[in-house]
């Protein structure tokens, strides 16, 4: 699978861990910047990036890192066919595939240590999405989505 990677400079460090532990997991990552942790940069930049690779790439999904998440994760969700989950524990990870089939990871390095970090992708990548129920709940969220991006 294709993994777009993104991070601000307070994700930095955690993005680098987390790309080279995808990477091997056999998947394929794409680091959209930023590439440095030296040099402030502004989040939403790379949130859009993450988000619309993932968007134009079908099948792919979406890391961001920043310090809390939270910035990521409001910006990513704004990218239509985004569904960015802000995630702080492995039952989150587990939960935003199964009920949400989210396709963008967010993480706070501010929260997530790299063992930690490490089993929420796993999980992440590896739980397959559940519909049912939550199908007929994601198809009234892109309702609202396409309502808003007309």
């Amino acid at each position: 699978m294709k993994i777009f990677t993104g991070s601000d400079h307070r994700g930095f460090q955690l993005k680098k861990e987390a790309s080279d532990f995808i990477t091997g997991l056999g998947h394929e990552v794409v680091d959209v910047g930023t590439y440095t942790a030296d040099t402030p940069c502004d989040y939403p930049e790379i949130s859009y990036k993450v988000g619309t690779s993932v968007v134009k790439n079908p099948g792919s999904r979406g890391l961001l890192l920043c310090m809390s998440g939270i910035g990521h994760s409001i910006a990513a969700n704004k990218v239509p066919g985004v569904y960015a989950a802000l995630v702080y524990d492995k039952q989150a990870a587990e939960l935003s595939r199964k009920h949400n089939d989210s396709n963008v990871l967010v993480l706070g390095s501010l929260f997530t240590d790299t063992r930690e970090m490490q089993e929420i992708i796993r999980i992440w990548l590896t739980t397959p999405f559940e519909g049912g129920r939550h199908l007929r709940r994601k198809e009234q969220i892109q309702k609202i989505e396409r309502e808003f991006s007309k």
